[in-house]
């Protein structure tokens, strides 16, 4: 038999279970219909189970074992289940829920209690939704042995998602995502799954309002200079807009509690509303979901905006610069942070003698630049900001070698202290707006802080390419086959630059270009590929851990500019270069 025939058995057989198991009427309506009227979209819904990715599973809604429904939220909950109590058998276990402003979102929430109350685990649900960093920050400050967080972030309407978070507050690694995987593949059917009813007395429901409080007090600390900014903040005027998400929950109350009390709120989008009905995709990476509070920006005249995504945990930023609205990418934030607290952690005899920035391996190289050249370190991990949260955790545990400052990825997640263990726009914005005030006293930008930056360190720029595949299986595969050729026909230049050297991090070995030598490496494995250029460029290569796509990070650098525009303007034109040249591959 084909290895394709195996693949339509294994789909007809899923198909045929959910039309006749024990799935509600509507569901198996909705299935019958894709069989008759969408063959292709019904393929797309059943040719595999939901796997955990960077994220945890996130999916479109709908049936099917491939979809986020309430069948496979309770099916992964059953194996979570399954996985804590093999864990530990005989002791208490807990775990805490909490909800974005999807569709959906608070029932999978309640249908995820109703799993784990049947499997005598004890529910601390949230009674309101909360953003994601407050799920991590809530699970440890209840003491619960996991968190699960119904969101899929900045993705469009017709997606949820769901993340597990360990009791250390970070999303599952190895090897607790893999063995949930394992449970949840264990599951025969959904006989398995056991199921209580929503007041069932393994359900807390927990008050947020209760909750908020020690949040704020626990980044109250992490404000550097708080008499300055209560004294003036509300010098700072800022615009701020949730996206229609959780954000709103926190960040305007989070902000006036720093002092910045000048807030003016986008107030077409801070009603928490899963249609995102004024933005296409709700994410602050992209500039038409920030149109509305640019516009706000402007028309208050305004020193920053900042944007949230509907589960708050990244974060955009708009800056009035020279009469213009400048938005500031997520790596040049990420840079702005660091070096901002770099001087100021220096200035105020406060860096921790073991203190150390962490990023990733698709961040600017500016990062690590600015950290070792004040002398202190910063390590690159993989990408996902559940590998920011392990670093904590061992440093906090079994390595305390160093001591965590702030971590940074370049999709606009930041994180400072150790309250929360996932990227947290709610301290973010705090961060941001000290940043802004201390610029703005000095009669500043943020783009005129940025500007310094590249003086000092040189300019760095960074762009991404995404090679989209077929929707579904089709794609699924396709991407595979490139990732596979790219590894079986190693580049030996790009648009005419050398590569020095390929790091793959599948199997752990570097292979120096010039001699065809390979280096075994201690890498984290991963399905990535990592090409260093003659002339400091850098490229990397991975496949989406949720679509059939993949994703190219370009980097490069200059020291030699006549000015600081023009050098951007190069840079720019150099990574333009860069992504024809590897596209040319693809063809």
């Amino acid at each position: 038999m084909s290895t394709q025939s195996a693949i339509d058995l294994e789909i007809e057989r899923r198909v045929n279970y959910w039309l006749t198991g024990p799935f509600d009427d509507a569901t198996k309506a909705q299935v019958q219909q894709l069989k008759q009227k969408d063959p292709q979209g019904l393929i797309d819904a059943f040719f595999s189970d939901l796997a955990f990715g960077t994220g945890g599973l996130r999916a479109l809604m709908g049936p099917g074992s491939n979809r986020i429904n309430i069948y496979t939220i309770r099916q992964a909950t059953q194996g979570l289940a399954n996985y804590l109590r093999k864990q530990n058998p005989h002791g208490t276990l807990s775990v805490l829920i909490g909800f974005d402003s999807r569709h959906h979102s608070q029932e999978f929430a309640q249908e995820s209690a109703r799993v784990l109350a049947g499997n005598k685990i004890h529910v601390y649900l949230l009674d309101e939704l909360r953003p994601t960093p407050y799920i991590s920050f809530a699970l440890r400050l209840k003491g619960a042995s996991a968190g699960i967080m119904i969101t899929a972030s900045h993705n469009p309407k017709e997606y949820n998602g769901y993340k597990v978070y360990w009791s250390d507050g970070a999303q599952v690694v190895a090897p607790h995502d893999t063995g949930i995987v394992h449970e949840v593949d264990a599951l025969k059917d959904l006989s398995c799954v056991k199921l209580a009813a929503i007041d069932d007395p393994h359900i807390e429901t927990i008050s947020t309002a209760a909750l908020d409080g020690h949040y704020f007090g626990a980044i109250a600390p992490l404000q550097h200079f708080p008499k300055e900014s209560h004294q003036l903040g509300s010098s700072l005027k800022i615009v701020y807009t949730s996206l229609h998400g959780t954000g709103i929950t926190m960040v305007p109350k989070a902000l006036r509690a720093w002092g910045f009390s000048n807030l003016h709120l986008v107030k077409e989008q801070i009603t928490p509303d899963g249609n995102f009905p004024t933005v296409k995709f709700p994410n602050p990476e992209y500039r038409e979901a920030l149109q509305l509070a640019t516009q706000h920006l402007e028309a208050t005249q305004s020193d920053i905006a900042i944007a949230t995504d509907p589960d708050a945990d990244r974060i955009g930023v708009v800056a009035r610069h020279l009469g213009q609205n400048v938005l500031i990418n997520g790596n040049e934030m990420a840079a702005i942070c660091v070096e901002y607290l770099c001087q100021t952690l220096t200035q105020l005899k406060a860096v921790p003698p073991k203190g150390a920035f962490v990023t990733t391996i698709v961040t600017t190289p500016l990062l690590k630049e600015i950290a070792q050249k004040q002398g202190i370190a910063c390590f690159e991990v993989l990408t996902g900001f559940k590998y920011i949260g392990e670093k904590i955790h061992l440093w906090e545990t079994s390595d305390p070698s160093y001591q965590f400052i702030f971590g940074a990825e370049e999709s606009y997640g930041y994180l400072l202290g150790t309250h929360a263990r996932d990227k947290d726009a709610i301290i973010s914005a705090c961060l941001i707006a000290e940043i802004a005030l201390r610029a703005k006293l000095q009669g500043k930008t943020l783009i005129d802080t940025l500007h310094a930056i590249y003086k000092k360190y040189g300019i760095f720029r960074e762009k991404q390419l995404s090679l989209n595949f077929n929707p579904g299986k089709e794609g699924m595969e396709q991407m595979a086959s490139y990732m596979h050729h790219l590894r079986a026909n190693p580049l030996q230049s790009i648009s005419g630059i050398p590569i020095l050297f390929i790091e793959d991090y599948q199997s752990r070995t570097r292979q120096i270009c010039a001699t065809h030598t390979l280096e075994k490496l201690d890498l984290p494995q991963s399905d990535v590929l990592l090409l260093h250029l003659a002339d400091q460029s850098r490229l990397v290569i991975r496949p989406s851990g949720t679509e059939p796509k993949i994703k190219i990070y370009g980097s490069v650098t200059t020291q030699q500019y006549q000015t600081i525009d023009a050098g951007i303007k190069k840079c720019d034109a150099h990574l333009d270069t860069l992504f024809a040249g590897i596209r040319s591959v693809v063809a």
